[in-house]
């Protein structure tokens, strides 16, 4: 959730709303006047004559490898937990510094150069249940929903909260803060009294345990930290966890926190910004799993890219195992024609000999960047379409590749652009992409993206137009398909009855879809919706399996 960490109380928003309002028009020309008055996009002074310019790989300007702290440790159950409703508060965005145009009303060239196919693929098991929602576990605008599957539960957080679900009943089982669950466990310094937002959820396959974190800070000089719990075993309710207040910089802010599991570690990601406004850079975390799964203060690697660079996502291993000895890979937007991917190797045996390479440019269709999205009524809503969405995938049935998401413009409309990238050899290669709009008029954004143990892909994400109240969708592709195409129609899982009104233009900042482990089939997605108009978001949980995957 990029923002100016400052966070704004109600009061001012409300006079915000006065300023935001506009009449319906292109949404491309709406996010040019919002790019303008936006927080400040500064960059260090090292980045400001290559950004550009798609850049020739160069050496990290950070590097960093040592020891966190030691765990508190919580032998409770999370029942016990007593909360109280958080503080609401407006977030407002800090953009990305970017090279990329915003559209100019005009088709994507994938949406115009692919044709429809027919629908020969269908879901099945379609269903969705209602999440944490504002008026009782929400602290403001956006809510930031995150979410993972697991063995038997499903877990979700929202700014300021986490739920947990049975999975099979879809009945809540738990739902606590997140100030009251860290101080609970007695975690140190600010992850017991400060959890700002940006939560992650990720449920690690490899080692059975699930990892809940978001990040903490009390001044805007810092330092900041990430505030990382790590279930005892695949047991979220009364199996335990070990909490760690992790310092992610004693002065730059680790905005946009996103977590990922790989075969020799856990990963984070960040977007750092000195003070919370100037950028300084993309950073990378390797984490130690065994370390922190056993309650050690865990081993790190950190790597930070120079200000040209920033928006990475490590790669998300769940249904293929990652073959020993592979690097973790790292994707970020390029330019208009190119993502850039790099490799990160980790030594935990000798910190000091682990490497960032990279990055490699991959020629992509060219695309522009999605302006901000009308609704029927109420305010435009941010189509956060400078970066890339979580998660980036990675799966090795067939050939080893990364399957990545971003929101771009179509004829003046927001559409999911994705793309299966090729990690088989050494320089990574496309190998194919595609552009999802079946309609013209309406925007399909905040998309996550993930893939099944058989191939098949799916696309989930937020959909809205001039008619059509801001609701949850997938669409997909069996493994089959047609390359650059989805063969499986457009279903809802969740109607909209309302649009977001009151000077908030902050949507998501993210979504997750990922892949249930034990079947390896069944799709769960998470992500925002209105059941009325006006300011009470409410999120959903829903899932689906493509027929044929068993």
């Amino acid at each position: 959730m990029p923002r100016n960490r400052l966070a704004i109380p109600t009061l001012l928003s409300l006079l915000l709303a006065l300023s935001s309002c506009s009449a319906p028009g292109n949404d491309t020309t709406s996010a040019r006047e919002q790019d303008r008055e936006s927080s400040p996009r500064q960059l260090s002074e090292e980045g400001r004559a290559e950004f550009d310019a798609d850049v020739a790989p160069v050496a990290p300007t950070k590097e960093e490898h040592g020891r966190g702290e030691k765990p508190a440790n919580f032998n409770g159950d999370v029942r016990s937990i007593r909360s109280t409703t958080p503080k609401k508060v407006l977030r407002r965005e800090i953009k990305l510094p970017s090279p990329i145009p915003l559209g100019s009303g005009k088709p994507d060239p994938l949406a115009a150069a692919v044709a429809p196919v027919a629908a020969t693929a269908s879901a099945i098991g379609v269903s969705s249940f209602d999440g944490l929602d504002f008026t009782n576990w929400g602290s403001g605008w956006p809510p930031d929903t995150t979410g993972d599957v697991g063995p038997s539960h499903y877990i979700q957080g929202v700014n300021g909260s986490i739920g947990i679900w049975d999975k099979t009943t879809k009945v809540r089982v738990a739902a606590f803060t997140l100030n009251a669950f860290f101080n609970a466990a007695g975690a140190s310094g600010v992850c017991s009294t400060s959890n700002n937002g940006d939560p992650t959820v990720v449920y690690d396959s490899v080692s059975g345990r699930w990892i809940v974190a978001d990040f903490a800070w009390t001044s805007s000089a810092g330092p900041y930290y990430e505030c990382i719990a790590v279930s005892k075993s695949a047991d979220p309710i009364a199996g335990g966890w070990w909490v760690y207040s992790f310092e992610a910089s004693k002065t730059d802010m680790n905005d946009y926190p996103k977590m990922s599991v790989w075969g020799d570690g856990i990963y984070m990601t960040a977007n750092m910004f000195k003070g919370g406004s100037t950028f300084t850079g993309a950073k990378v975390w390797a984490l130690n799993r065994d370390d922190l799964i056993s309650g050690t203060a865990p081993r790190f690697v950190s790597f930070q890219t120079s200000s040209s660079y920033n928006g990475l996502l490590a790669a998300n291993a769940r249904v293929s195992a990652v073959p020993a000895g592979t690097p973790q890979y790292l994707v970020s937007l390029g330019t208009s024609t190119t993502l850039r991917v790099w490799r990160m190797s980790v030594n935990w045996s000798t910190l000091t000999a682990s490497t960032l390479t990279g990055p490699t440019s991959v020629t992509v269709p060219s695309y522009t960047r999605a302006g901000t999205v009308t609704q029927p009524t109420g305010d435009r809503l941010d189509a956060l379409s400078d970066r890339l969405m979580n998660r980036v995938q990675y799966t090795a049935n067939g050939t080893p590749s990364l399957w990545i998401t971003h929101s771009v413009s179509s004829s003046s409309y927001a559409a999911p652009r994705w793309y299966q990238v090729n990690v088989s050899s050494a320089t990574p290669t496309l190998g194919q992409s595609g552009t999802y709009q079946p309609t013209t008029v309406t925007s399909r954004w905040m998309g996550s993206i993930a893939v099944d143990k058989v191939g098949n892909a799916a696309v989930a994400y937020s959909k809205t137009s001039k008619t059509i109240f801001p609701g949850l969708s997938f669409a997909g592709r069996s493994a089959t398909a047609a390359a650059g195409t989805f063969d499986m129609a457009e279903q809802s899982l969740v109607t909209g009855a309302g649009a977001q009104k009151g000077g908030y233009n902050r949507w998501g900042d993210y979504s997750d879809l990922d892949v249930d482990p034990v079947d390896g089939c069944t799709f769960w997605f998470t992500s925002e919706y209105y059941s009325t108009t006006g300011q009470a978001w409410k999120t959903r949980i829903g899932s689906f399996k493509m027929a044929g995957c068993i």
